[in-house]
């Protein structure tokens, strides 16, 4: 697996056939669950993501504060056939509807970061009440100091909340700081606006799924660490899984 090419040709072999699933209680009541040594060749993958640097591109398409990089084909209905078979019965869903999957990097200094990026976000907004979403995120390096995910939830009235996502997208930074006192930097800690309810750590080829619906964010505590340089920065893989909810 040191080659695209040899990415595309082994697909059924990427993942552990046989996964070691645990169920992470988070402290409100909600759940993730962690897999590690997912990837039969997770070296392997990453020595490809290494060698694809001058094809990943700034994410333009959402607030995500990095680089991202599509696969191929045959390692995105990888993922696809462990989602369902390991996965998608654990949560709300029943039939996928739609999945994408990317590399991606965390790269921006702190002082770059726009207001949308100083906070946790959701995966689900747009989703029709009928669908649910999970998500997932797969470590590929091996200094943990990267950070691994943290998961939140609300601590004001929902009308509040939505003002506050709405605001950060259209305020000027020192604007929206004066508002909320949200400091500008990657959050890993509660505010006065979202409480921390748990944190999964960083492990070289841990795998993650959640519910998208539930706001998370990278836990990035050193920053300065971050790199645009997949062998030796925060280089993840994550997957976004549609469903039709159990109850329709």
């Amino acid at each position: 697996m040191e080659s695209r090419q040899t990415v595309a040709m082994h697909p059924s072999g990427l993942f552990n056939p046989v996964p070691r699933i645990e169920r992470v209680a988070l402290s409100n009541g909600g759940f993730c669950y962690v897999m590690d040594d997912v990837l039969c060749d997770p070296q392997g993958f990453a020595t490809w993501a290494a060698e694809s640097r001058a094809l990943m591109r700034p994410v333009d398409f959402n607030a995500y504060p990095g680089t991202y990089l599509l696969v191929p084909e045959s390692v995105s209905e990888s993922l696809q056939e462990f989602f369902i078979r390991h996965i998608r019965g654990l949560f709300d869903a029943r039939r996928l509807l739609h999945m994408h999957c990317r590399l991606a990097m965390v790269t921006m200094p702190p002082g770059t970061l726009r207001p949308s990026q100083w906070f946790c976000h959701a995966d689900s907004f747009g989703l029709a009440p009928a669908q649910s979403i999970q998500a997932s995120v797969l470590y590929l390096f091996r200094d943990e100091a990267l950070g691994g995910t943290s998961f939140y939830e609300p601590t004001r009235p929902r009308v509040v909340i939505q003002q506050l996502f709405a605001d950060s997208n259209t305020l000027r930074p020192e604007v929206f700081l004066s508002r909320y006192g949200i400091q500008p930097g990657y959050m890993h800690a509660s505010n006065d606006y979202f409480r921390l309810i748990g944190t999964v750590p960083a492990r070289w080829n841990r795998m993650v799924f959640y519910d998208g619906g539930m706001l998370h964010s990278g836990h990035i505590t050193a920053p300065e660490k971050l790199t645009d340089d997949p062998a030796t920065g925060r280089l993840t893989f994550n997957g976004f899984f549609t469903c039709r909810r159990r109850s329709t």
